[in-house]
């Protein structure tokens, strides 16, 4: 199912009632902006949220923050180019994430001062850790399972686990939460 909308408020009634498999949306629209859609389709306390890929021009981190805290899979600059739309888009099909990857380097430089044992990672396994720092590291699912040596289930598991110790929803949460506590 494929729609177009002319603004923000008609990507939200839109996608409410197509029900794409994942919405690719601007972070300037008229009505609406980017990060008030996502938050409507996705963000938190939405019931049966949609995936949302933010693709825009403007390569700002409040924008990156704001679009992952409201609950996109994905970050996508639109002078990335089409095989990494298309790859963003693949992964939040199948319930992944991907960020333009000259943004998780500069969120990964940002953040890196402020290391330190957050203290709800004290519930966290050794292994949900190698996990959380893999996930923060743009790996796919497939790519953490050959990394550390384990099934793909086995790091569905972990990542259930996680979300549900630290109470997050998705990977990008995940990659956040590590990112802004310093376990990368």
């Amino acid at each position: 199912m494929v729609g177009e909308a002319a603004d923000g408020a008609e990507a939200v009634a839109k996608a409410r009632q197509l029900r794409p498999d994942v919405c690719l949306v601007d972070i300037r629209m008229p009505k609406l902006d980017g990060i008030e859609v996502t938050r409507a389709l996705a963000g938190p306390g939405v019931h049966d949220p949609l995936r949302v890929v933010i693709v825009t021009t403007f390569d700002l981190d409040e924008y990156v923050y704001g679009a992952l805290r409201a609950g996109a899979v994905g970050f996508i600059l639109k002078d990335a180019g089409p095989v990494l739309l298309a790859e963003a888009v693949r992964a939040a099909s199948a319930g992944d994430a991907l960020i333009s990857p000259s943004i998780t380097l500069r969120l990964l430089q940002r953040l890196a001062p402020a290391r330190g044992t957050p203290m709800s990672a004290t519930c966290l396994s050794d292994r949900e850790t190698d996990v959380i720092r893999a996930v923060a590291r743009g790996r796919t699912n497939t790519e953490v399972a050959a990394e550390l040596f384990i099934s793909l289930s086995t790091v569905k598991t972990h990542l259930a686990s996680i979300q549900g110790k630290l109470g997050l929803r998705n990977r990008v949460e995940i990659a956040a939460w590590a990112w802004e506590n310093g376990v990368t």
